[in-house]
């Protein structure tokens, strides 16, 4: 129990982020759709939209998940969906950088990345 109860605040962070990131990028359709902010703005990482950056909590899964003992075919594939993902999405950066269309791999990124810590919070958490 002594993990469980560890790992707990970090899962709490991990939902915080989750939850502002969706938030977040809902309001940032809004402004995109109402005319406030331009898509070129936005594709450029101008001051006025938000960075968004999923990397740093599929670093930390990742190690976790192999200390801790579970990486395992559930986790290794999802894990390949969500670089396929990140691989998609900078190849729309580098190439004609449509924010729609690297705005939706983004989405689908972080919500492959959002049910794997929920896989691993709630294996974690009930011991399996």
């Amino acid at each position: 129990m002594l993990i469980q109860a560890a790992l707990l605040p970090l899962f709490v962070e991990v939902a915080l982020t989750f939850v502002l990131l969706f938030w977040m990028g809902g309001l940032n359709i809004a402004a995109v759709q109402s005319g406030a902010v331009r898509p070129q703005e936005a594709a450029l990482r101008e001051p006025n939209w938000p960075a968004l950056e999923l990397s740093i909590l599929f670093y930390v899964l990742t190690a976790l998940s192999i200390v801790l003992r579970h990486a395992d075919l559930v986790f290794v594939l999802l894990a390949w969906v969500f670089v396929a993902l990140r691989c998609l999405q900078a190849f729309v950066h580098v190439t004609d950088n449509d924010v729609r269309r690297r705005g939706a791999l983004l989405v689908s990124g972080a919500i492959v990345l959002a049910v794997m810590w929920a896989i691993f919070a709630i294996r974690i958490l009930l011991g399996i």
